[in-house]
């Protein structure tokens, strides 16, 4: 494995180039992503789980009982992907990505 660069050394940046007024809008995108990912997910695991009825049947189960049970995992794994995928926009956008992606 690699050793990891120092943020001294060119091609490396840990973010302290970044002026004030960049550092706050990166961690604004950043929570607003957080906040919407975790909006979606209270929405799937509580929302089509729990509190939404939904009169119709996955196979022989309810329909509920397949989101808390399966439906459910299916959305948290996509939604790592999305997440990853986001940050590394992000991070691109604000030149704070690591060398080499």
């Amino acid at each position: 494995m690699p050793e990891p660069k120092h943020p001294d050394e060119p091609g490396q940046t840990d973010g302290a180039d970044l002026s004030n007024s960049q550092r706050k809008a990166y961690w604004s995108k950043n929570r607003r992503l957080i906040g919407v990912l975790l909006t979606i997910w209270a929405l799937v695991s509580y929302g089509f789980a729990i509190l939404i009825p939904m009169d119709f049947e996955v196979g022989r189960l309810p329909a509920n009982f397949w989101w808390a049970q399966q439906g459910a995992m299916f959305v948290f794994v996509i939604l790592i992907f999305v997440y990853a995928w986001r940050m590394d926009a992000i991070d691109r956008e604000f030149d704070v990505h690591e060398e080499g992606e």
